[in-house]
């Protein structure tokens, strides 16, 4: 055979009596989902190549070669103009096999001190990184766009709840930071993972390192990586960083999800606290009136989604024995899917979250519900030196009173709620405001307006450094 590269060839064919056949080739095959990595799989080779030169394992003229073919290689693929072969099986062999079409020996001399196990390694982990750099300004723009939100509505009152039950008034501002908060740590999460993806496995090889006199650090620093992988068989079998990742990413889902839950039950108007803007819904074939919150509906769905590919790839490494196994082809689709839903997500609920109208009436009138100032009874008799318990239970009896008189706390008269205890004065009813009751909330994470704007100014300076 000739043509170590033909089209009906493989890199180790002479090494078998029969041809792999259609059926196999299709099963095995991954070159049509991991094209996506053709760009890293350049960066890593050139890498590779000039680490090579400069070690003289290859010659300067050899290196040469191979930037100039990579250079025409990566023009192709952009233009979309790259012959992709089923038969090459992988980006890496594809490639490969158009490098020594365009430039010859030096494009067989390549792959010298390098398998496909570290080099694959190596290309997902480039992937990995830029995927999760793009996912932190995601993140940026999501939280800036809820900081945006929160100011706008930092003195606006709604019920906060508990149990889906009306619990204490807190403003809407205030709620919107919660997801701000829950959205920092997700990115302290992925800004974390990073660090363990950005390890250079390249130069493990097959699993047992090389005999070549190559320089890791050499590589690791030209393709930016903080360190390489310590151990020759860890650095090909490791798919940890892509668990770790799609973790930190589903934990950003399950986020998106409770969100998109409270807007898809704030829109509907039985609540009617927010609009969503048109532009993320859509209306119903049968019944002209609806108006349908889509966007946040699939959101909850497509989180099931990236948790059902966090535990596929649980399953994909628990029995798998050192070093690499073809088992590992599978970690890419999902993994793959799970950024591409992850970065859509955040990016058109960013956008989404500028085209809330918030409707503060409806928020208002829900919080003079259920009661939503009780505590704030209990909390004035303590501080009249009612014990709090005996506080807690004076306050019980009101309620149940107002319960059986179909009115607020707020309405009945002095002499009414006297009867509960004689601690209670005329100060009681600034007590048993809305204002009154978020205004006393007045420290840090509290849910006064002046905490709601200096968190508000805490997280927009940690956005800008």
């Amino acid at each position: 055979m000739t043509d170590q590269f033909s089209k009906k060839a493989e890199a180790w064919s002479a090494r078998f009596t029969e041809p792999v056949s259609d059926l196999v080739k299709r099963y095995t095959a991954s070159v049509f989902f991991d094209k996506r990595l053709a760009p890293y799989d350049i960066q890593g080779s050139l890498a590779h190549a000039e680490m090579l030169a400069a070690q003289g394992i290859i010659s300067e003229q050899d290196r040469a070669e191979i930037e100039r073919g990579m250079a025409q290689i990566k023009g192709e693929i952009e233009a979309g103009k790259f012959e992709w072969l089923l038969d090459l099986e992988d980006v890496h062999l594809n490639i490969e096999k158009r490098l020594t079409e365009l430039v010859g020996d030096a494009g067989k001399r390549l792959h010298t001190g390098r398998s496909r196990n570290d080099q694959v390694a190596t290309d997902i982990r480039l992937y990995v990184r830029a995927a999760i750099d793009d996912i932190l300004g995601l993140l940026g723009s999501l939280r800036g766009a809820l900081l945006d939100l929160a100011e706008r509505h930092a003195d606006t009152i709604m019920p906060g709840f508990t149990h889906l039950q009306v619990a204490q008034p807190i403003t809407f501002g205030h709620h919107m930071l919660a997801y701000v908060e829950m959205f920092g740590r997700d990115a302290e999460r992925m800004q974390d993972a990073r660090r363990r993806v950005n390890r250079l496995p390249l130069g493990a090889a097959a699993l047992a390192g090389t005999t070549f006199p190559i320089d890791r650090l050499r590589v690791a620093k030209t393709l930016g990586f903080e360190d390489v992988c310590h151990n020759s068989l860890d650095a090909v079998s490791d798919r940890d960083f892509a668990i770790e990742f799609t973790a930190a990413a589903a934990l950003v889902m399950v986020h998106v999800s409770r969100f998109s839950e409270e807007l898809v039950m704030w829109m509907s108007p039985r609540i009617g606290f927010i609009d969503i803007a048109d532009r993320f819904c859509t209306g119903s074939s049968i019944m002209p009136q609806k108006k349908n919150p889509d966007v946040p509906e699939l959101a909850r769905g497509k989180t099931g989604r990236v948790v059902g590919h966090l535990n596929g790839l649980l399953m994909l490494m628990k029995g798998q024995p050192l070093a690499y196994n073809k088992d590992n082809q599978e970690d890419k689709e999902p993994l793959f899917d799970t950024i591409d839903t992850l970065t859509d997500t955040l990016r058109i609920f960013a956008d989404m979250a500028g085209g809330i109208t918030v409707k503060a009436d409806n928020m208002r009138a829900a919080a003079l519900q259920g009661y939503a100032t009780a505590t704030d009874l209990a909390d004035y008799l303590v501080k009249k030196g009612l014990p709090f318990r005996d506080a807690h239970e004076a306050v019980a009896h009101a309620v149940r009173a107002c319960d059986d008189a179909r009115c607020d706390l707020a309405e009945m008269s002095l002499e009414q709620l006297r009867a509960f205890s004689p601690l209670i004065g005329q100060d009681v009813f600034a007590v048993l405001t809305l204002e009154g009751s978020v205004a006393a909330r007045d420290h840090v994470g509290g849910t006064a307006p002046n905490q709601v704007r200096a968190a508000i100014a805490r997280v927009r300076q940690q956005l800008a450094e």
